[in-house]
């Protein structure tokens, strides 16, 4: 049998060890890092990958990409799969940041605890999203809509960056996701004051909801936060919470390392995944909710 592998690609200035060190421990014979690669790479890069071998090691070679930016990953991704001339390809995944995993991971586990504590679903559910311009608050938003919900991304610079990135969700999935200004506190606490489930993927350290914005939340049923940095990206969230009860007495938590336990899995098992695919596979965000949803239970 050939050897696996590896070609990750990122238009960042460094690779991230992270992913590196997880493709490694999946099992990939070889992992090769490719630096401030832009668009107009990807189709010269991933043809030197596909013609080296022989069909039938296509599905032994994979292209991964990273970066920290949700568009340019999918439009690096779409670029690899216009590159590939049949019977010649290999596998796709990408996982920018890390991020595609995590957003995954992060609506799994809440699905999950709706089910568990409400014995409801996401369909129809008011989401207020914060951190609404990073890639985990994308794919959030995207596999929310896609699950029935109500998504509204929180704009924390205002309305303008978030709206366009919700045009974009709907351009390129065809959902619907609101955009809010949180610039101000009576829109931040706004935004969560009509919600069923509340979501932070704001930065690490950054505190966006207090005890007391978050006792304005009286539909409250989920939190979840991201943020394994103190102080908590949503208070009264421990990063070990799994579906703990809020201080608030309304809804349950869910903190960093619940979240980071699932998506460590779903990453690690996607990777797992490309190595004992028979036919190269591409995936992104959504095959790893799915993933993650199993995982989650």
């Amino acid at each position: 049998m050939a050897r696996s592998i590896l070609h990750m690609l990122t238009p960042l200035k460094h690779m991230s060890p992270f992913d590196v060190n997880m493709a490694t421990d999946a099992g990939f014979d070889v992992v090769a890092t490719y630096t401030h690669v832009d668009l107009a790479d990807v189709v010269p890069l991933v043809q030197d990958s596909i013609f080296s071998r022989a069909p039938q090691d296509g599905a032994r070679t994979a292209i991964f990409i990273g970066g920290k930016n949700a568009e340019t990953a999918l439009d690096m991704m779409a670029a690899a799969g216009r590159a590939f001339v049949p019977p010649f390809r290999n596998h796709l995944f990408a996982d920018p940041a890390g991020s595609f995993t995590t957003g995954a991971a992060m609506v799994a586990c809440v699905a999950r605890a709706l089910r568990e504590t409400a014995g409801e679903t996401l369909a129809g559910k008011r989401v207020a999203i914060y951190g609404g311009t990073g890639v985990v608050a994308y794919c959030a938003a995207v596999l929310c809509a896609q699950e029935g919900a109500r998504p509204a991304l929180v704009g924390y610079n205002g309305r303008e960056r978030v709206a366009k990135i919700a045009i974009g969700m709907k351009e390129r999935f065809g959902v619907e996701v609101e955009a809010v200004d949180g610039s101000t506190d009576e829109g931040r606490v706004g935004a969560a004051r009509d919600a069923e489930i509340v979501l932070s993927a704001a930065a690490a350290g950054v505190q966006v909801l207090s005890a007391g914005d978050l006792a304005a939340a009286t539909r409250l049923l989920v939190a979840a936060d991201v943020n394994a940095v103190p102080p908590a990206g949503i208070a009264g969230i421990d990063a070990g919470s799994d579906a703990v009860p809020l201080p608030t007495g309304r809804g349950v938590g869910i903190g960093a390392l619940a979240v980071g336990n699932v998506k460590y899995r779903t990453e690690a098992g996607l990777f797992r995944r490309l190595l004992a695919a028979d036919e190269p596979l591409a995936l992104d965000f959504r095959d790893a909710y799915r993933l993650a949803v199993e995982i989650a239970g």
